[in-house]
């Protein structure tokens, strides 16, 4: 047997950190010959410039060219060596093939290591169909899916490693639980300021949706703490490996909730070797689409005023734009505008009358042109028709004057003028509200929408693959816009009970219903926080199918104050006991920002190294956090502590979703700080 033992897998270790020494002083070596080569290249071209024909130097900026690409790819793989470097592998398999005696040691990591002098790969990807063996099987009969088929046979051995700096921490070896070990050994840890991969510790489900290749439109629907935006990201580096000759990073677009979780995920690609991905919001991309035109009130000051709960009408507003209903009726008053918004008349142009049933004609004649674009076409039609009747010969500012003749006779042609007149066409003018920063929130996909239907689509077709994180938070009418204007896979997570907007969300059903060859799959199984404070949460708003990881930590602690001024000073007790402790990160997770921003006021003069988390930040860092539950999803801190949890706080359905999303950010402790009455949502069980 190879390596029977944990002496002889630790002197193998040393054997494989070797090798990949070696292997990084000839990649270095390539990397130098390289830099050389352009040095000599571009000295050359300098020096006979004036003697060189075009077609000469055309060649040699493209040698210049060609060994850049190879120094790129040398100083990439020399990378990827150095991670391996730190930690070769974390897990090996011994796989006897059906049919054969012969068992291979299978060693995985992060990256593949092909040895040319051995002339064996020592190291798999993994994301190599083999490496799949280590997350779906335990002991005996097992199979994979190779480039050539099914390849059945029995896993002998399963050992898993920790391996950082160099050095083994220690192996485990084949049992049941391995999986459970080596993670709640990880799930113990204090946060990091980037989100991680979890290659180590992937489980048999998260394998399953990673290497899903299937999937026109996968929809991820994963309890709080499920790990779903890293599974996702797992899944993209999958497909990157699995398809790297068709796809890589830059074809690849995530729409994220805001730029501070946007930095924080952004770790996870580069760590396993791929580059990073574009990311955007769909405010940003909203703006895009609108052509900049049109300012609009952002999702988070939408939720701000939901919070408040003040405004019934505003929430009305939210509510009917949120309704599958409502991309049927823009359907329907699209419709209508074609056939009652357009009256043909007589045209004049010039001399010239062109006849209003010529122009009946040819609008009826080009009815599967969108119709904001009918017109240009229409406008050729006339002046063709002017060429062939009168001889008349129009140049292109006549062209253009009899397209903007033909629009006039749409009684309304301004976009926004358009949208506002559909609430009039439904008798329901108060749905529409102008403001003084511009539209509604909830007004901005229903008029891209709009703009689409009226205008004709253009695909984004550079786009090859959309994750979208927090689907609960985005409406039917916002996935019809994107379903369009990007027709590629997609990856779309999120979890109903995180919604922050209870008025303005979609569940996986809602939106399978718009993606109509979507798959679903589910994450019930809950990893960030422990098994008291999971169960804490679930005592604020239940799910059943919730199943909580066996961690143990603390009891969550609940102090009530008959002054506000004594809860602040129990948050500063709290903040100084954390900056004695071994955690990394503390949030103080409020409801709204007006409450984060005062209470940062306070503590910002008494208690150095507080930071404020707001719209504006753009990056996640460790340290005492203070912030509200909108910004704080897809977030996870050591400890958190939720203050002002008060009945006169916390006390409406959007409320509860609130402090159910700011517990649920708590990995190992978590406090909960009120005066007066508590919020009836925690009762006396929790």
């Amino acid at each position: 047997m190879f390596n029977k033992n944990e002496k002889e897998e630790r002197k193998y270790l040393e054997k494989i950190k070797q090798n990949l020494l070696n292997e990084i002083n000839n990649t270095e070596g390539n990397i130098n010959s390289h830099s050389k080569d352009i040095q000599e290249y571009k000295d050359y071209l300098w020096e006979n410039r004036a003697g060189m024909d075009h077609a000469e130097k055309v060649s040699m900026r493209q040698s210049i060219w060609q060994t850049a690409l190879t120094g790129e790819s040398a100083a990439a793989k020399k990378r990827r060596l150095q991670k391996l470097l730190s930690s070769p592998y974390f897990g090996r398999i011994d796989f006897t093939e059906e049919g054969s005696n012969e068992r291979i040691p299978v060693y995985i990591g992060i990256h593949s290591f092909f040895d040319f002098s051995q002339n064996t790969n020592l190291i798999h990807d993994w994301r190599a169909p083999v490496s799949g063996l280590f997350y779906d099987f335990e002991l005996g009969e097992a199979s994979f899916e190779s480039p050539s088929g099914i390849i059945a046979g029995v896993i002998n051995i399963k050992r898993q490693y920790r391996i950082r700096q160099g050095k083994m921490e220690f192996m485990i070896e084949s049992s049941l639980n391995i999986h459970d070990d080596i993670l709640q050994q990880e799930l113990s840890r204090a946060t990091d300021e980037k989100m991680k991969d979890i290659v180590a510790t992937i489980q048999r489900d998260q394998n399953k949706i990673i290497r899903n290749d299937t999937s026109h439109a996968l929809i991820i629907q994963g309890v709080a703490g499920s790990g779903k935006t890293s599974i996702a990201l797992h899944r993209v580096a999958y497909l990157l490996y699995k398809y790297k000759e068709t796809i890589s990073s830059k074809d690849i677009l995530i729409i994220s909730p805001n730029k501070v979780f946007a930095d924080y995920i952004s770790n996870v690609l580069p760590e396993l070797g791929e580059e990073k991905i574009v990311e955007t919001g769909m405010e940003e991309l909203g703006r895009q689409l609108l052509d900049k035109k049109y300012r609009f009130q952002t999702f988070f000051d939408q939720v701000a005023r939901v919070i408040e709960g003040k405004d019934r009408d505003f929430i009305c507003r939210i509510s009917f734009k949120a309704s599958h209903e409502l991309v049927n009726k823009l359907n329907r008053y699209v419709i209508y505008i074609e056939n009652e918004l357009f009256v043909p008349n007589d045209l004049k142009v010039g001399r010239y009358y062109v006849p209003y049933t010529f122009i009946a004609q040819k609008y009826q004649a080009f009815s599967r042109v969108p119709l904001l674009k009918r017109f240009s076409v229409m406008a050729g039609q006339v002046a063709e028709f002017l060429r062939t009747t009168h001889k008349s010969e129009l140049n292109a500012a006549d062209v253009n004057k009899i397209e903007a003749d033909i629009k006039k006779m749409l009684k309304i042609s301004n976009l926004r003028d358009l949208y506002k007149n559909f609430y009039n066409w439904l008798n329901e003018p108060g749905l529409y509200k102008n403001t003084r920063g511009g539209l509604e929130y909830s007004d901005v996909y229903p008029m891209i929408y709009l703009k689409i239907r009226l205008e004709g689509i253009i695909t984004n077709d550079k786009v090859k693959h959309l994750l979208i994180d927090e689907m609960q938070d985005y409406t039917p009418v916002q996935y019809a816009v994107l379903s369009r204007i990007f027709p590629c896979k997609k990856t779309i997570l999120g979890d109903t009970n995180q919604s922050v907007n209870p008025y303005s969300s979609s569940s996986a059903t809602d939106i399978e219903k718009v993606l109509i060859n979507a798959d679903q799959v589910r994450l019930l199984k809950s990893y960030r926080s422990t098994f008291e404070i999971t169960n804490f949460a679930q005592n604020i708003s239940r799910n059943d199918e919730l199943i909580p990881v066996e961690r143990h930590g603390e009891e969550p602690v609940v102090k009530g104050f008959t002054k506000k001024e004594a809860e602040i000073e129990e948050i500063k007790k709290i903040i100084g006991n954390f900056r004695n402790s071994a955690y990394n990160s503390m949030g103080i997770i409020c409801k709204t920002q007006k409450q984060a921003d005062n209470l940062f006021a306070v503590l910002k003069d008494h208690t150095a190294g507080v930071y404020l988390l707001n719209t504006e930040s753009v990056a996640f860092i460790n340290g005492v956090i203070i912030t509200t539950a909108h910004m704080s999803k897809g977030l996870e801190f050591d400890q958190v502590t939720v203050p002002f949890v008060s009945e006169s706080n916390y006390n409406t359905e959007t409320d509860k979703k609130m402090l159910y999303i700011a517990c649920t950010r708590a990995m190992h402790k978590l406090s909960i700080t009120y005066d007066a009455k508590l919020s009836g949502f925690i009762n006396n069980d929790t």
